[in-house]
């Protein structure tokens, strides 16, 4: 918007800037008309130009907001940027970090947590539009404790009332994979380990299914599930050229963190496909073990659900056939301490291949921590000896009343 250069009810050319209440204005001296008044500007060039700047970006809106919101709302919207999110998350999540600095809950805690606090508005924001994004990658993005970002986050929703929809298995394998740099060509990755998307991720989510059908992924976090299934199901489509790779050098070319549980995790998945193949035909004659199984993770996939029942039985029929063995064990007396058991009897085998397989059930039950024991008690401790306290309950029992002392007295008057 350029100046005027005369003014238009007299003419005359001679303009003044005039500041009025620290407000510029262009003022005519001659006949003293105001021309133009200085508008909410964000620097003293725009006002001295008159360039009209909006509301929102001018001073005075960042003059209601105190620095602490100020710097958050820069982080939100610099959070949003590296993930290119749309414009419209942007706004969510600002809105929701508003509102968290504005309650009780969040207004005095310390800097530490409006920081995560910014994390978990954006987390928020994309689990409400169905954006698959993790709390891992907050964590990694913020430098902060996974546990102490999750206690934040829930009292988010518990305080402000968000409802976030829960992010599906599904959303989360291709959320992880698409941070993988296996799937083009670079210098730091030789030519074997590149790998097609599309079929690294259809056979990761068959792994992932079975860990979960065989209660892998029950009350444990996934990022390492779906790490070392990424990495079974990478060495299974090129075996002859990946099986050499340890795992720390999968995620190393990869570009992701090793989660300290993903190597349990590989080892529990490694029993359970070594179960299965025990199981199947053409697999019984080879004597496999947990390098060579990989190369098989195709037809194990494929009979999936023929193999799982086949080498792991229910939890009720586990516990018959333990009652079954105990009734066996009380009928038969035990055989002689040099005699060894009949190796011809035609059911020997079978019952040596039904003892192995071990039920369907969650880690946690199969493998339960050890709990501490109790300090037993002595048998001094356990010896009456008088001087133990005695409660006002049982001393009203050996008080006696006037009625009883006579009774008693008359009672040993007969003997």
């Amino acid at each position: 918007m350029a100046a005027p250069s005369r003014c238009p009810e007299c003419g005359s050319a001679a303009l003044l800037e005039d500041a009025h209440y620290a407000q510029q204005q262009l003022v005519c001296a001659a006949c003293g008309c105001v021309l133009a008044e200085g508008l909410l500007t964000t620097t003293y060039s725009d006002e001295g130009q008159l360039r009209e700047v909006a509301y929102s970006q001018s001073t005075g809106q960042k003059e209601q907001l105190n620095r602490c919101e100020q710097r958050g709302i820069r982080r939100v919207q610099d959070l949003c940027k590296v993930l290119r999110l749309p414009s419209v998350f942007e706004g969510t999540a600002v809105s929701y970090f508003q509102r968290a600095l504005q309650h009780p809950s969040f207004r005095l805690v310390s800097l530490e947590k409006k920081e995560l606090l910014v994390g978990c508005c954006v987390l928020a924001t994309c689990r409400q539009h169905n954006w698959p994004l993790t709390l891992g990658t907050i964590c990694s993005l913020l430098y902060a404790k996974q546990e102490l970002v999750t206690s934040v986050y829930l009292s988010l929703q518990k305080e402000l009332g968000i409802s976030v929809p829960a992010l599906s298995l599904a959303d989360l394998v291709k959320t992880h994979l698409n941070s993988f740099r296996l799937f083009q060509h670079t210098e730091d990755i030789p030519v074997p380990f590149v790998e097609d998307k599309e079929k690294m991720l259809a056979r990761t989510m068959q792994v992932v299914e079975l860990a979960s059908e065989t209660w892998l992924v029950t009350g444990r976090h996934p990022i390492p599930i779906v790490t070392a299934a990424a990495f079974l199901s990478w060495q299974s489509l090129q075996p002859s050229a990946r099986l050499t790779c340890t795992f720390t050098q999968f995620c190393k070319a990869a570009g992701v963190d090793l989660p300290p549980p993903a190597r349990l995790r590989l080892k529990e998945l490694y029993d359970v496909l070594l179960r299965m193949a025990a199981e199947l035909a053409w697999l019984k004659v080879l004597n496999l073990d947990k390098k060579t199984v990989v190369k098989h993770i195709g037809d194990l996939l494929q009979h999936r659900i023929f193999l799982l029942k086949n080498a792991f039985c229910a939890a009720d029929a586990e516990e018959q056939q333990g009652a079954a063995q105990a009734e066996d064990s009380s009928s038969n007396p035990p055989a002689a301490a040099g005699t060894e058991p009949d190796k011809g009897h035609p059911l020997g085998g079978k019952q040596k291949a039904e003892g192995s397989r071990r039920p369907l059930l969650p880690p946690c039950l199969l493998h339960p921590r050890k709990r501490l024991r109790t300090a037993a008690s002595s048998a001094s401790d356990a010896a009456i000896t008088g001087d133990a306290p005695i409660s006002d309950s049982e001393i009203e029992q050996y008080l006696r009343g006037p009625e009883e002392i006579r009774a008693f007295r008359r009672a040993k008057v007969w003997q």
